[in-house]
């Protein structure tokens, strides 16, 4: 068995659009936290200049599903015009 697969998203919110940016984050995040494979996924540090999201996964299977779905698909469509910048994902 592998180990499980951390990862951290980073975000950083237009000039004025903390707020939906949060948002669009936790109704993403009230979605993923059921899909299979799903160990964590959970906002760990939120600021006006920036959002990090902390996830771990249970296999990399498991985690090009998640990448691939409906939901990560969603959040970016919410986010297209929300982001200063490019999401930044980085393995941890």
């Amino acid at each position: 068995m592998s180990a499980p697969i951390d990862l951290q998203a980073t975000f950083i919110p237009n000039d004025g659009e903390f707020f939906r940016v949060k948002l669009a984050l936790e109704i993403a995040i009230d979605e993923v936290v059921n899909e299979p494979g799903c160990i964590r996924y959970e906002l760990t540090e939120t600021n006006e200049d920036k959002l990090v999201l902390t996830e771990q996964w249970e296999s990399e299977e498991l985690l090009d599903k998640h990448s691939n779905g409906i939901a990560v698909q969603d959040l970016n469509e919410s986010l297209s015009a929300l982001l200063a910048e490019p999401v930044k994902v980085e393995r941890i």
